[in-house]
């Protein structure tokens, strides 16, 4: 047997190590090339596309949640509604008062759902933009907001490859937001509108063959628009922990402004119920067509540093989106519990005096001599006027005898019987 048949050769590889080596090193080249291409320098979409985008997404998120809760209902227009819970302890001395309803509270205030036309808001917008110009006013001599944003920065889901985060500036705007188009709607107890009958046919009233789901209510609808430069700016370093801890340290600083905001907001009340004792609830929440542009700006680096890196700017304004939708885009909203309206003594504010004669503390000490010194002349000069009248009928007459006082400035004063002396003067009557 011939060796070349017992031992074969083996077939030589086509590329030598060299070649293999500049072949390896080439790919890793043309990929961190394209890296650096796409990544870093890519020209980010426009910013109506990303608006687009982030419009039917929303959309789709929010047709998707109301089918769902249509296929949870059961269609069953003949049933009647459960009679309202009423409270296990009854009172015998307050009459039951009629059972309010959708129909009845339109049908006091005189308004019509279908054919009432969008309201202006400008009574609103100016005491909104009274209250939004005192807190700036305030914020600039109080750090609260400042801390507040620090420490909320820096809590406990701060990741480990964040240091700690520094606030470099803090812009809260010059303008105001314009609320306009304000309509009342109804809406059942989902939140979801009900649909004008077609036909003409009132959506409520006893004409109205559509039936009345529990917990329907009014919600306001209003548009809102913003146009302003709110800006955040903030430094930090990103930390390579691995293979040990600190093994490179990158700075960044990042600076992100709201330009532009529009929207539909919507607002409604949750009645409270006694038996559960749940107070009164406002709950609002914003459309899903709403618009929101922000503006982003970056450095990355100490020495050679990347300025407005693209995919950095996305990455951020994707994550603001992403944290705005999951609180206050419908169908998600907003609860706050609304305190007690019912006037109490405590919550009194204004006057000179109290009714139990303690001086009120809402007015300046200047201004209450002022007004002291003003009700003590006018209290003067009607006492001189009972007197001089007196004066002029029978002095024998015991009913009209005169009783002498002093005033705050020493000199005598007459007064009638049953009047009081030193009026409007600290002394008290004994």
């Amino acid at each position: 047997m011939a060796a070349s048949d017992m031992c074969p050769t083996k077939p030589e590889p086509t590329l030598s190590f060299t070649q293999g080596f500049i072949v390896g090193q080439l790919s890793v080249v043309l990929l961190i090339a394209a890296f650096i291409k796409y990544f870093i320098f890519g020209d980010p979409p426009s910013p109506e596309v990303n608006a687009s985008v982030r419009a039917t997404e929303r959309h789709a998120r929010t047709l998707a949640h109301r089918k769902s809760i249509l296929t949870l209902r059961l269609p069953d227009p003949n049933s009647k509604q459960n009679p309202q819970q009423t409270l296990n302890k009854k009172s015998g001395v307050l009459r039951n008062p009629p059972s309010l309803t959708i129909d009845s509270i339109l049908n006091k205030t005189y308004y019509n759902v279908d054919s009432h036309q969008p309201e202006s808001l400008d009574w609103f917008n100016v005491l909104i933009a009274q209250t939004i110009a005192q807190f700036r006013s305030d914020a600039q001599y109080d750090d609260a907001i400042l801390s507040s944003l620090t420490k909320a920065l820096n809590g406990d889901n701060r990741p480990d490859f964040l240091d700690e985060i520094k606030v470099t500036e803090l812009t809260l705007g010059e303008d105001f937001p314009i609320f306009s188009n304000c309509r009342i709607i109804p809406v059942d107890e989902d939140g979801l509108g009900l649909d004008a009958v077609p036909g003409g046919e009132r959506r409520f009233g006893p004409s109205s063959s559509r039936p009345m789901r529990e917990g329907t209510r009014l919600q306001a609808r209003m548009d809102v628009d913003l146009s302003d430069m709110i800006t955040l700016a903030v430094e930090t370093k990103l930390l390579l922990n691995y293979p040990k801890r600190l093994t490179a340290v990158l700075p960044v600083a990042l600076a992100v402004s709201i330009v532009r905001f529009s929207g539909t907001l919507s607002i409604s009340f949750i009645p409270s119920n006694p038996s559960q004792s749940t107070p009164t609830m406002m709950t609002f929440s914003f459309l899903d067509d709403y618009r929101l542009d922000f503006s982003i700006r970056s450095l990355v680096g100490s020495r050679s540093r990347l300025q407005d890196v693209p995919k950095i700017a996305q990455l951020v304004e994707a994550r603001l989106h992403r944290w705005f939708d999951e609180r206050a885009v419908e169908p998600r909203f907003q609860e706050i519990a609304l305190p007690s309206l019912w006037p109490r003594k405590k919550n009194t504010r204004g006057g000179e005096d109290n009714l139990d004669g303690t001086s009120g503390a809402s007015i300046g000490k200047g201004k209450g001599r002022d007004v002291t010194k003003d009700l003590r002349e006018e209290s003067r000069r009607d006492v001189q006027a009972e007197t001089g009248a007196a004066r002029g009928r029978s002095s024998e007459s015991l009913r009209y005898r005169r009783s002498r006082g002093r005033d705050s400035e020493g000199e005598e004063l007459e007064l009638m019987p049953g009047s009081l002396p030193d009026i409007g003067s600290d002394s008290q009557l004994t």
